[in-house]
């Protein structure tokens, strides 16, 4: 297969030009295991590493390659490659990463589509789907929520889950459909363009799985069913992958996330929450945080019930979270810096005793 048909596009190939990469060779992170990477060129698979150089000029844990990304890189005589170089993203979806304070996780990059998948008969949570389309808004990526298993439900069941939906998430498409039965395949299908890169989303047990085997028209994904005696899905899939469907669409698959944490400081919230950030612009006080204030316009339509309670509720809850994270980064780069300069005194005290 050719470059273009992982996605590779004029952005790129102007890159790889102006920066005088091209002695090396093109390749897209289709996987990732514990920075050992597979890389697809046009030659094929290859197994990665990253430089030593790369490593020393990072700054962090998110200039290193991930799933998504397209990296310069040379094959050598162990037959190992070498990523040198990590060319430009044009989106980046992350979380907080889990256990570590300040700090975000890559899921993928390059993504065009987000696809949120959530199973209609027990996963349904519109709080979780709310902060999802906050990470696809804050990362640029237009997200497509998709409610599967509607075969262990009724009709009248699916007609409540999407009204619910439709009252409180404008403007995002929603396709409810069965992997048993193949019904509402139909409408998913025209979403999926050749050449464009899509992402899932969603916890272990949603039918993620199985719905890149489906859309692939092959069995490329492992999958497993739900705990009987928890009715949790069981993590199947174990890392990121890449992956080609029928119809030529990219699909990157994830393992299921239980905590989504988001680290929005570009629009996010306010795009999720666009009612919300309509009404504070008449506020009375700009710093207003919609929740004591006199002369609050949100505390005012949510009392009209022109705002629903849950959706409100859930939008205090990521706007603290939000701020919380953002303290923390300013918080460990104070750190960072405090430690570099007394770590330059140090140094410029050796030498002063040298001499």
């Amino acid at each position: 297969m050719e470059l273009e048909d992982f996605g590779y596009n004029d952005e790129f190939e102007k890159f790889r030009i102006e920066n005088n990469l091209g002695d090396l060779e093109i390749g897209r992170v289709v996987s990732e295991h514990k920075e050992r990477y597979i890389v697809r060129t046009e030659k094929g698979e290859l197994e990665a590493e990253i430089t030593g150089n790369l490593r020393f000029s990072s700054n962090n844990r998110e200039d290193f390659p991930a799933v998504g990304d397209w990296v310069a890189l040379v094959t050598n005589d162990s037959g190992v490659s070498q990523i040198h170089k990590v060319l430009p993203r044009f989106s980046i979806i992350s979380r907080q990463n889990v256990g570590h304070t300040g700090e975000k996780q890559i899921i993928a990059t390059n993504i065009d589509y987000a696809l949120i998948v959530q199973a209609a008969d027990r996963d349904f949570n519109i709080n979780r789907l709310e902060r999802y389309l906050t990470i696809c808004y804050s990362s640029k990526v237009s997200p497509i929520i998709v409610l599967t298993k509607i075969d262990l439900i009724n009709e009248q069941q699916i007609s409540e889950i999407l009204e619910k939906i439709k009252a409180r998430i404008k403007n995002v498409p929603v396709i409810a459909l069965s992997n048993n039965s193949l019904d509402g395949y139909e409408k998913i299908k025209p979403f999926i363009e050749k050449g464009k890169t899509y992402c899932m989303l969603g916890s272990s047990g949603v039918g993620k799985s199985t719905l890149v085997n489906n859309l692939a028209g092959r069995t490329i994904m492992r999958t497993n069913a739900i705990s009987q005696s928890t009715n949790k899905g069981r993590h199947v899939t174990s890392h990121r992958q890449l992956s080609i469907l029928e119809n030529e669409g990219i699909l990157i698959d994830n393992p299921g996330m239980r905590e989504v944490g988001i680290t929005d400081s570009t629009g996010g919230l306010e795009i999720t929450f666009d009612m919300i950030n309509r009404l504070s612009l008449s506020c009375k006080f700009k710093d207003c945080t919609h929740t004591k204030e006199i002369g609050c316009a949100v505390l005012d339509a949510l009392e009209k019930g022109e705002i629903d309670q849950a959706s409100y509720e859930n939008y205090l809850k990521m706007e603290r979270e939000k701020t919380h994270f953002e303290s923390s980064i300013a918080e460990k780069r104070k750190k960072d810096k405090d430690f570099g300069k007394t770590l330059k005194n140090y140094k410029k005290a050796r030498n002063k005793k040298k001499y």
